[in-house]
């Protein structure tokens, strides 16, 4: 892959890599409509297909915030068009790389020192790079070790970024602009602790030592001495990405047991630490032969308030939500429905998330549950896509559901995909509370 030997940091020059992509996405629909006037039969695919290349490129070539929105699209699949999730998810752990200069410079600058000097061996190549930083192998003390490095001008652009790339996420997701003012400012904020390394390097060893029970479960010792502000030093963790793993065609055996793996790591965060590590994206896991899976990257953490928390798993229990007077004041809470709603439009939303929650906490109702069951996965898609095509929907004036919603929904959505592509077998009843 080639390399990037500057990345864009003032916000003129970021905005105008923005403005020509723009130009390029709308040249790409006068193409799309004009090729329909000649064969009505046309579909969007190649549409999708040429946005999603022009968008994804500008993005990469940016860095930061923007890619981390695409990255995120990228894990919703019901929520793009397929030629969006598939380009998207190259940011998870594919996207270009720094060049060997701008590596070094990052060094000096933050730890006095080159790369050379720091370690034994140093591999000024990138092994894998993503939306926010790149990863570099290395070696000290006789170790093998994991360099994590952030790109130049990401912090200061984050606020930026944002604003520039939400007109695209509007209309690609289909979402009105009063739900991106409310879910934007929430991951501005996660955003923002994301380029902060140091806040990255206490959590990934606070929450690595308090999961470090969790059978199958591997995590990187951290180097502090090796760290800065924008440079994360730990362990090489041994291991495939997701993909490259099921290409390995592992046994139903190892499936499940990283599959429980996973599944015991969120649920003992979400419900004993109340904070979760809410990027489950799989560039972030590394699966081994032998039913292990390594696990890091830290940098967003969502904590979970307590008043959230009880209403938002009050949804998994069917017999508080037959109580209509309860189940109203649930969604209340939750945002979900709003005090300026009428009578008919509470009654028509309650329907809709009743349905969709009765999909979605299915796994959470039973002892044991087959991720691999592609029927259930298709149920919810078509679902979604049901949802975001109804009038009512597309033109509700409030955000439905809150803030907080974004990162625990995005967990659970993110979990649910790799288990789906894992085909694991659960054990998902022993370790959730009865909510009453």
């Amino acid at each position: 892959m080639k390399e990037q030997t500057s990345i864009p940091t003032g916000k003129v020059e970021r905005a105008s890599r923005f403005v020509g992509t723009g130009l390029k996405v709308g040249a790409n629909y006068l193409k799309h409509y004009t090729k329909k006037l000649i064969d009505p039969s046309t579909t969007k695919e190649e549409l999708h297909a040429d946005n999603a290349e022009d968008i994804y490129d500008t993005l990469s070539g940016l860095k930061g915030g923007a890619l981390k929105v695409a990255q995120m699209l990228s894990m919703d699949k019901g929520m793009l068009p397929k030629a969006y999730t598939e380009r998207f998810a190259m940011s998870q752990y594919s996207a270009p790389p720094l060049s060997g200069p701008l590596v070094v410079n990052t060094f000096i600058k933050t730890l006095g020192k080159t790369p050379a000097q720091l370690y034994d061996q140093f591999e000024i190549k990138a092994s894998n790079a993503a939306s926010i930083g790149q990863v570099h192998k290395a070696e000290k003390w006789g170790k093998e070790l994991a360099v994590k490095i952030q790109y130049p001008g990401v912090a200061n652009s984050v606020k930026s970024d944002l604003r520039i790339v939400k007109p695209f996420a509007l209309r690609i997701v289909g979402m009105n602009e009063v739900d991106m003012d409310k879910y934007f400012d929430e991951i501005e904020g996660k955003l923002l602790e994301e380029t902060d390394y140091r806040l990255e390097l206490r959590r990934s060893m606070e929450v690595s030592q308090q999961c470090a029970h969790i059978k199958n479960l591997i995590f990187p010792t951290y180097y502090p001495e090796l760290s800065s502000d924008r440079i994360i030093t730990m362990d090489w963790l041994q291991g495939f990405h997701l993909k490259e793993f099921l290409e390995r065609n592992p046994s139903q055996e190892v499936r499940n047991s990283i599959g429980q793996a996973l599944w015991d790591f969120y649920q003992f965060q979400v419900h004993q630490l109340r904070k979760v590590h809410a990027d489950p994206h799989p560039g972030n896991f590394l699966m081994r032969d032998d039913g292990t899976v390594g696990v890091f990257d830290f940098g967003c953490i969502k904590e979970i308030p307590e008043d959230f928390y009880v209403n938002y798993f009050l949804l998994t229990n069917k017999e508080v939500l037959q109580d209509e007077v309860r189940r109203r004041e649930i969604y209340t809470n939750l945002e979900m429905i709003h005090p300026s709603d009428t009578e008919k439009e509470i009654t028509f939303f309650s329907e809709l998330f009743q349905k969709m929650i009765d999909m979605l906490t299915l796994p959470f109702t039973r002892a044991e549950f087959d991720f691999g069951d592609e029927s259930y996965f298709t149920a919810i898609y078509q679902y979604m896509d049901e949802l975001s095509n109804l009038k009512e929907v597309r033109e509700s004036k409030v955000a439905r559901g809150s803030r907080h919603s974004l990162y625990v929904n995005r967990t659970y959505f993110g979990l649910y995909s790799i288990l789906s592509d894992l085909k694991a077998k659960i054990n998902t009843g022993e370790s959730f509370p009865v909510f009453k």
